[in-house]
């Protein structure tokens, strides 16, 4: 009996550890946010309308699991975003009702990177856990990448 309760505890053990990694691997990390926020930045530059484009459809690379680029323009509204284009990004707050989409203009700088921290729920559900959204500005555009931690 105490052999067959091992056996059952082993395998649900390795289920876990097998399970992990994979579960891991459907989010975005804090380098790959990073490196597609400077992707965006050289997109901006080169074409600004057309990399608009790309972040609100996700296309040319600028969708990758949980990652993706959104921004706001001078007036506070959402310029790219997959579903908020148009809306307030000024206005925006987390689930905790953290200003956070006035973070993300206060931290965003020409040239810089910073980073904003909030809470908000990962893809398919309604529980918020620690985000934290790279953020720069160009031109007139405030742009940000988050991962989730």
């Amino acid at each position: 009996m105490k052999s067959g309760r091992f056996a059952i505890a082993t395998a649900f053990a390795l289920g876990l550890a097998f399970a992990t990694p994979s579960f891991a691997a459907d989010f975005g990390t804090a380098a790959e946010a990073k490196a597609m926020l400077e992707k965006a930045v050289a997109a901006l530059k080169a074409d600004k309308a057309a990399a608009l484009a790309q972040f609100t459809k996700g296309e040319g690379g600028f969708k990758d699991r949980d990652l993706y680029p959104f921004c706001g323009g001078p007036d506070g509204n959402f310029t790219a975003h997959p579903t908020l284009t148009g809306k307030s990004l000024k206005d925006l707050k987390d689930k905790n009702g953290k200003a956070l989409g006035a973070e993300i203009y206060a931290t965003a700088a020409d040239g810089k990177i910073g980073e904003v921290d909030y809470m908000w729920p990962r893809p398919g559900t309604d529980t918020p856990v620690q985000k934290v959204s790279y953020v720069t500005k160009v031109g007139d555009q405030t742009c940000a990448v988050g991962y989730y931690k």
